[in-house]
C-alpha cells in the first residue's frame, strides 16, 4: 500500500536518491581533482577503495596523492568534465559507467584534451555512497593548440574572477559576491 499523496512508490523515490547521490559523487570527484582539495577527493571513495587509473593503481589515500601531484607536476590548469551517465542499482551496490572529457593545460606545449570513461561500483555504507572500486577507461589523448588571445581579452572576459587550483577559487565563495557594474 502506498501511503505517499502522490502515489510513488516509495522504492522508486530511494532509487531517484541514490541516483542522485551516486551522481553528485562523480560530479565532487571532478571539483575536488580540479581544486586540489584532497578532503573532497578522499570522500569521494571509501577508505579501502581501489582506483585503476592506468599509469595508477592502488588505494584511495595513494591516489588522491598521485592525482594531485601529477595534475600539479604537470599542468597549469585542468578541467574535468563528465556527461552520460547510466547507473545500475542492486540493493547496496551500484554500477555505473560516466563518460568523462579532461583538459589539462599543460606546462609544456601542446595542450592535451582526453576522453573516456569512469567505471564505478559504489556502495551505500552506513547511508552514504562513494565509490568502493573505479577503472579509468581512457580512449582517446590529444594535443590542442592554445590560441593567442590578445591581452585585452584576457583582462576583460577572463579576469572577472580569481581562478585557483585551490579553496581561494570564486566556487568557495559563500556568499558569493559578484562585482558590481
Amino acid at each position: 500500500m502506498n501511503d505517499n499523496k502522490n502515489n510513488v512508490p516509495q522504492d522508486r523515490i530511494q532509487a531517484l536518491l541514490d541516483r542522485q547521490d551516486i551522481l553528485d559523487c562523480v560530479t565532487r570527484y571532478c571539483r575536488a581533482v580540479d581544486r586540489f582539495d584532497r578532503e573532497m577527493l578522499r570522500s569521494v571513495y571509501h577508505e579501502d577503495a581501489i582506483d585503476d587509473h592506468g599509469s595508477f593503481c592502488g588505494g584511495r589515500d595513494d591516489f588522491v596523492e598521485w592525482a594531485l601531484g601529477y595534475h600539479n607536476e604537470y599542468q597549469l590548469s585542468h578541467h574535468h568534465m563528465i556527461f552520460n551517465h547510466s547507473v545500475e542499482l542492486d540493493g547496496d551496490q551500484a554500477h555505473a559507467e560516466t563518460y568523462w572529457l579532461f583538459f589539462g593545460e599543460n606546462r609544456s606545449k601542446p595542450d592535451s584534451l582526453a576522453v573516456g570513461r569512469y567505471i564505478d561500483r559504489f556502495e551505500k555504507r552506513a547511508g552514504r555512497w562513494a565509490i568502493a572500486e573505479r577503472v579509468c577507461v581512457t580512449e582517446s589523448v590529444n594535443e590542442i593548440t592554445p590560441t593567442d588571445l590578445p591581452d585585452v581579452f584576457r583582462k576583460v572576459q577572463m579576469g572577472n574572477a580569481h581562478s585557483s587550483r585551490d579553496r581561494q577559487d570564486v566556487s568557495y565563495q559563500r556568499p558569493l559576491r559578484a562585482r558590481r557594474p
